[in-house]
């Protein structure tokens, strides 16, 4: 058996999709995008064996004692359903009282039923049928198993009347009306699931509005646990959800489409439960826009910042290293569920000419034509931009706070040549190092392994390179060779051009690509066809 999750999509397709039962859905998405809107219209799809729980149900009980006839309740029932296929049940509710009476008479008739049962086999001496039954738990028993698996130190029984009650910790019983909001939901919410037929389709709207985080996770995924008979599809703004619930599909809902008060049409991608990514990969992608750049250092480096801006139509995601930009690309490409996700990544240069750089840019890696980020902050044409603009103020002649920028900057690494060579050389050598190990195959094969370690030329090469660009004055070359960060050279150009700290001027180049287009064009030339390729107006 499966469910119809289909929808219209934005550009008049139709997304055709099935739920199997036992599967798990969760739709994600920013206010605005027509969750409650697509809840609805999953129930809608599935009329007559699905369940909805929405978000703006009321969470309080009038009673803790039956209050409703089976006729009531079946007339009541018509008329939700009947209310439930309108659009204005996405934010009214007519019947959320009576909600809450169909939970406890659902939850009070199942346990009449099953005593009843098991009473009906030992009358007619069948003691053996009477165990079979008595083996199956009651929906009551299984509740107050998942309250005390998910932290809820409280235990539902029912008493004389018909009533509802709670203890807390084995203390004194008073009434399940009494609960507090969160006890209250995750009891409505868990009895809600429990009572319903099986090859029902449960449709929970962001139960994260009236339960805990800590509450929600261990409740819904045992939940599913018991009622595989069913499937789930559950709204949230929670991206942790779907991840402590690896097993599950994930729908991102990107926009929606009003006709009039209605949602007609959706914008959305998802992502499959047997995509082969790990967790905190999936943590990223969640809360991502479709294009994807993954970049070196950390949320708070000068990666993220300047990136972010030159390519707005992207999510900018550091991975720390170059391994791990490269790490990340990979295992998003590989997966071919995710055909509508684009991943890029920009990996430093490191001082040296890539052997392989086309072929890296085909696989989406592109690589930094300088050492580092910091070279695009420092570049020269961006200094002298930044000079023309502090030369408005302060009235000097543009190219001489260029040049004399550019100047502190050789000098200060013309003493430092010696320490930044061996610090470039060491990637270099340990990255030549690593390229020459054989792989799995070749060494399950008996190849000998021969590693060459021609760190002493590479050394001497790079100290050459550096001293000719002092002498030279080419301050280009040395942001390419070498990692000026590690010098005092970023500091002083600061100082030099009126910023009496790094990022004070860090912070005017970001505002100058804000608001110069020419800049801004510039920089996004260093990436080859990059911004093209994210802008959808490359054509390969």
């Amino acid at each position: 058996m499966a469910f119809n999750i289909g929808f219209p999509m934005e550009n008049g397709d139709v997304q055709t999709s099935r739920l199997e039962v036992g599967e798990v859905l969760f739709v994600l998405g920013p206010n605005g995008t027509g969750k409650s809107s697509l809840m609805l219209h999953f129930a809608a799809n599935n009329s007559g064996n699905s369940r909805r729980i929405s978000a703006h149900r009321q969470t309080w009980m009038n009673t803790d004692a039956l209050d409703m006839t089976p006729a009531s309740k079946l007339q009541t029932e018509q008329h939700i359903r009947s209310t439930d296929s309108s659009q204005q049940s996405r934010y009214r509710d007519d019947y959320a009282a009576q909600r809450a009476s169909i939970t406890i008479y659902d939850l009070i008739d199942a346990e009449n039923v099953r005593a009843r049962k098991i009473a009906a086999f030992v009358d007619s001496g069948d003691i053996k049928s009477a165990k079979k039954a008595a083996k199956k738990e009651a929906p009551i028993t299984v509740i107050n198993d998942l309250l005390l698996r998910s932290s809820i130190p409280i235990a539902i029984s029912i008493r004389k009347n018909e009533r509802l009650v709670a203890s807390r910790n084995g203390g004194p019983e008073y009434s399940a009306a009494e609960l507090s909001d969160g006890e209250r939901n995750a009891v409505l919410i868990a009895g809600n699931v429990l009572t319903v037929p099986g090859g029902t389709l449960l449709v929970i709207d962001e139960p994260e509005r009236h339960l805990h985080r800590s509450i929600i996770s261990p409740l819904l995924s045992q939940l599913f646990t018991r009622r595989r008979d069913c499937g789930f599809v559950i709204s949230t703004h929670d991206q942790d959800l779907p991840l402590a619930m690896p097993e599950s599909r994930s729908l991102l809902l990107r926009s929606c489409k009003f006709t009039g008060q209605s949602v007609t049409s959706w914008e959305a991608d998802e992502l499959p439960q047997d995509a082969p990514i790990d967790e905190q990969l999936k943590r990223d992608l969640l809360g991502a826009r479709r294009n994807i750049v993954f970049v070196e250092g950390t949320n708070g480096s000068l990666d993220k910042a300047l990136y972010s801006l030159v390519f707005p139509m992207a999510s900018v995601i550091p991975k720390g290293s170059f391994r791990g930009v490269k790490r990340a690309v990979s295992g998003v490409r590989e997966g071919e569920p995710f055909h509508w996700l684009r991943a890029f990544g920009i990996v430093d240069g490191d001082g040296y000419e890539p052997t392989n750089g086309q072929a890296s840019s085909e696989m989406g890696v592109y690589t930094l034509p300088f050492y580092a980020v910091e070279a695009i902050y420092y570049h020269p044409w961006i200094i002298e931009r930044i000079a023309r603009r502090k030369a408005d103020v302060t009235g000097d002649a543009p190219s001489d706070l260029t040049t004399k920028a550019l100047s502190v900057g050789v000098n200060a690494i013309s003493g430092e040549t010696e320490r930044l060579s061996r610090i470039a050389s060491k990637r270099q050598v340990r990255k030549e190092v690593y390229d020459k190990i054989p792989n799995d195959d070749e060494l399950l094969g008996g190849q000998p392994v021969t590693v060459e370690n021609n760190a002493t030329a590479i050394l001497a090469t790079r100290k050459r390179e550096l001293d000719d660009a002092v002498a030279r004055g080419d301050w280009e070359a040395l942001v390419t060779k070498c990692p000026v960060r590690e010098s005092a050279a970023l500091a002083q150009m600061s100082v030099a051009l009126g910023f009496p700290k790094r990022r004070e001027y860090e912070k005017a180049v970001r505002h100058l690509l804000n608001g110069d287009d020419e800049a801004m064009t510039f920089v996004r030339g260093l990436f080859g066809d990059l911004f093209e390729r994210l802008d959808g107006s490359h054509t390969p």
